[in-house]
């Protein structure tokens, strides 16, 4: 007999708890009927994902997977929030980014910014595309500097841009106590980006006199973009900023200042991706460990991280951009739910250069979305008490520590940095991950896999080319099949048509639809036209055919068992039409004439590199 509950919601009353070894059951008897025979642990292993830094992302988490204990917001460790409050008084700081090198254009996007939801500046200041030092006053003019927190990006011209804001801000008469965001000082982050040698002298300075006359002022960011921009790991990010905060304090403090004041001096930038869950733990594990920072170094309560999260420069695709809106919606959740404290949404169009004022909307309304409509910071860490994203925050913090107790053994960041141990672990991460990019394990929608080769461009006024420096390099994941497209492109340019391969499809379309998509989709993504016309061909008709499709390249598509039987005659009548190179779609097999195959998992731009090369594409 069911027994009902006070409330009359029975809900699952009267059914027995299920045990974790009745569902590994089901499990086996599904992976079974696939063909895989395992079982116990072994079948929820079958169904486990290996991530970057060797993470393991099971498929079901109970409460067996157990976690350090996350506190709560606003309290040591912070894992769960620098503020009690979250970001539900007022959600979190709205961030747009400004590269402009004319102060009017400068100034009317920032006050369309301002006037539409944003509510912190980020500002690139000298340099081939920041603002000129002198024209800072003009890019602000109009702007409340006691509202809108500046944020500065000033590189080598430090010192006259940090004295340019703090003038405008005493010209306007904003008092010191009321003068917000930060100078922007990253020695180490710029030593990373260019392969120059750090010099914290000039950063130092500036902390020193924002502790003294400008309390809510931060000097110096820890920008871990770099490594993330180079390739690097979840992980990897996480080490190096806690390893560049560290030289950070011991810099400050030893020119006079305490503890506490050091770390207030300190925002910490870090990427936001696609991977909302990754996301989520690696803000939530940052705080993590920083906070052990702060109680290792004596100051437990000064351990509260404040955090700006940027959406992934090297996510962003330059073909079918339009994507890109989605993926930083996804970053931009993730990071609101991984507690950050301000988010810089970029434009969907980053990648082809500046964006225009659609982009620029598109991006501040991303936030504004996601807090006024989706109501994500009506919750204090709506993520917390996950057993997935407790976890993921517990290993992904342990692997973080790990990196970062490494580049304290080789001397702390600075030395790491110039030996080059910082730039060889992120070489070989990027390495493997470009690894399951080429393979299409890691797909990219619009780029590697359903890719247009019929997309009108999007046009954008481009950026001034980026100083050639020795620091590590910045990557994106697209960028091998999109050098493949551009020789596709070029080729059209220069004779009017793209590189084509004919789709030689056997049998009914039940037996040919799975493997002709797939071809078409593999050989799009290198920029080359299929041509599936007619839509089956046999023996006694694919010569006819072939010679139609206006290409000397053939692919065939059906089942093994239809190879079997038509693969030997339909392959030599493609070679007797003038078939240079005939694929198959399927497990390399034993089939005469054959000269290529074409599978998932297969390295895509290998093949496609390969074929161009053979097509004669430059």
């Amino acid at each position: 007999m069911t027994v009902q509950p006070a409330d009359g919601l029975s809900l699952a009353a009267g059914f027995p708890d299920p045990a974790h070894e009745q569902w590994q059951s089901l499990v086996e008897g599904v992976l079974r009927k696939s063909g895989k025979d395992v079982s116990g642990p072994a079948a929820e292993k079958a169904l486990s994902t290996t991530v970057e830094d060797g993470l393991i992302t099971r498929p079901l988490y109970t409460s067996r997977d157990d976690a350090p204990d996350a506190g709560l917001p606003g309290f040591a460790p912070f894992t769960r929030g620098s503020k009690p409050e979250g970001s539900t008084t007022g959600g979190w700081g709205v961030r747009q980014r400004h590269a402009y090198t004319d102060p009017v254009r400068l100034n009317e996007a920032v006050l369309t910014d301002l006037e539409n939801g944003v509510t912190s500046l980020w500002l690139a200041v000298g340099g081939p595309d920041g603002v000129p030092v002198s024209g800072l006053a003009r890019a602000l003019d109009g702007v409340l500097l006691d509202l809108a927190p500046v944020i500065l990006d000033a590189g080598d011209e430090l010192d006259a841009a940090a004295t340019e804001l703090l003038r405008l801000h005493t010209e306007r008469e904003v008092p010191a106590q009321q003068v917000r965001g930060s100078l922007g000082a990253d020695p180490l982050g710029r030593a990373a980006r260019t392969g120059t040698g750090p010099e914290l002298g000039r950063a130092v300075h500036w902390a020193r006199r924002c502790a003294q006359e400008y309390p809510g002022l931060r000097a110096i960011v820890v920008d871990a973009m770099p490594y993330h921009e180079a390739g690097g790991s979840a992980a990897q990010e996480l080490g190096t900023s806690l390893a560049t905060g560290v030289a950070y304090l011991r810099a400050l403090t030893d020119a006079g200042l305490g503890l506490e004041e050091a770390c207030g001096q300190l925002e910490f930038r870090y990427a936001a991706t696609a991977d909302q869950f990754l996301t989520i733990a690696k803000l939530r594990a940052a705080r993590r460990l920083w906070a052990r920072v702060a109680e290792a170094c004596g100051a437990p309560g000064a351990g509260a991280q404040r955090q700006h999260a940027v959406t992934s420069p090297v996510m962003m695709t330059r073909r079918d951009p339009w994507v890109n809106m989605l993926r930083t919606t996804l970053a931009g959740l993730g990071a609101g739910v991984g507690g950050a404290d301000s988010v810089t949404v970029l434009p969907f169009d980053h990648a082809l250069g500046r964006p225009d004022a659609f982009a620029r909307r598109i991006a501040r309304n991303t936030s504004t979305i996601l807090l006024e409509e989706s109501h994500l910071a009506r919750v204090i860490d709506p993520a917390g008490g996950s057993w997935y994203v407790e976890r993921l925050t517990d290993e992904l913090a342990g692997a973080a520590w790990t990196f970062f107790q490494e580049i304290e053994r080789a001397g702390g960041q600075a030395a790491a940095l110039g030996s080059g141990l910082v730039a060889e672990r992120i070489a070989a991460t990027w390495e493997a991950r470009g690894k399951d990019l080429a393979r299409r394990k890691e797909p990219i929608t619009g780029v590697s896999e359903f890719p247009s080769l019929n997309e009108r461009p999007v046009e954008r006024e481009p950026l001034p080319p980026a100083p050639v420096g020795g620091g590590l390099p910045v990557v994106r994941r697209d960028e091998a099949f999109e050098a493949l497209r551009a020789r596709s492109d070029a080729h059209l340019a220069a004779t009017g048509s793209r590189p084509r391969v004919f789709i030689a499809a056997l049998g009914p379309a039940a037996a040919h639809t799975a493997r002709a998509s797939f071809a078409a989709n593999l050989f799009q993504a290198g920029g080359i036209e299929p041509v599936h016309e007619p839509v089956r061909v046999d023996a006694s008709s694919v010569a006819e055919a072939f010679a139609a499709s206006g290409t000397d390249v053939a692919c065939l598509c059906s089942t093994d068992a239809l190879y079997a039987e038509q693969a030997d005659e339909v392959v030599r009548a493609l070679v007797a039409a003038g078939a240079r190179r005939v694929y198959l779609a399927g497990r390399p097999g034993e089939y005469p004439g054959v000269d290529a195959y074409v599978f998932a998992g297969c390295d895509a731009v290998a093949v496609l590199s390969s074929l161009l090369d053979r097509m004669g594409v430059a």
